[in-house]
């Protein structure tokens, strides 16, 4: 019975002695702002002709973030572009000041495109950027032809069921879709039925993507086309677009083959 109680309190000491050292390992760390949203300096730099190519810089000491450029992210604080739309466009970055998170943006004006695009936005929206371009599906209904149908999700040319060219072609079959840069990345859908919608769309050239935002892609069907209206491109050219989705939130892949309307 002695023996229990020492072995008891032996084992009592040492659990005290455990705790005491942990705490004493606990170092409580406050995090604290380096500066304001205010003392966030934004700095955008071109040429003197208010060019398209422009760097966009986060010049304050301590704070760490990423740009958002309306056409994608850079995760760092500075960055170089060549943006493709003419007039005043809003760039915002996000970061934190320390304890934290803040957004502010900075307004550019670009007054001329003297630094040529990426081809891709040239057969997307033509030459004529402002003007822009219109495309079409590249067949009609029962036509037999390969524009709108359920695809392979690992192969876009893996045709599971030619719903287009055959039974059963989407209610906007007739329609089409517009892509100009008049003063921003703006996308018109007309569902040929009388309809008609204003949207914008992102051209993503590194991961050969075109996203739509505000209103879905030519050929809607709720279960056809991708939720996140995020589109990969398996061919872009002057005379021929070919869009896919591996996963349209039913298991299957679809493909949608277009061309500029005459």
């Amino acid at each position: 019975m002695k023996r229990n109680n020492i072995i008891q309190g032996i084992f009592v000491a040492l659990l005290a002695l455990m705790i005491v050292s942990c705490d004493a390992i606990v170092d409580e760390q406050f995090l604290e702002n380096s500066t304001t949203v205010e003392g966030v300096e934004l700095v955008a730099t071109q040429n003197s002709a208010n060019g398209n190519t422009i760097e966009l810089s986060m010049n304050t000491p301590g704070v760490t973030g990423y740009w958002n450029y309306n056409l994608g992210v850079a995760l760092t604080n500075r960055v170089e572009i060549v943006y493709p739309i003419p007039g005043t466009s809003t760039f915002t970055f996000v970061g934190t000041l320390g304890a934290e998170f803040f957004e502010k943006t900075i307004d550019v004006t670009v007054d001329v495109l003297d630094t040529p695009l990426e081809q891709d936005w040239y057969d997307l929206v033509s030459d004529n950027t402002s003007a822009g371009k219109t495309w079409v599906f590249d067949g009609t209904g029962g036509d037999n032809g390969l524009w709108w149908f359920m695809s392979d999700p690992g192969n876009p040319w893996g045709v599971w069921w030619n719903a287009g060219g055959t039974c059963c072609p989407p209610g906007d079959a007739n329609g089409s879709m517009t892509f100009n840069l008049d003063g921003a990345a703006n996308y018109i859908y007309d569902d040929g039925n009388g309809n008609v919608t204003n949207a914008s769309f992102v051209l993503d050239t590194e991961n050969q993507q075109l996203h739509f935002n505000g209103a879905s892609i030519l050929g809607y069907d709720a279960d056809r086309v991708n939720p996140n209206g995020v589109y990969n491109i398996v061919e872009l050219s002057e005379d021929k677009m070919v869009l896919f989705t591996p996963t349209n939130g039913g298991g299957t892949g679809w493909t949608w083959v277009l061309v500029p309307a005459e």
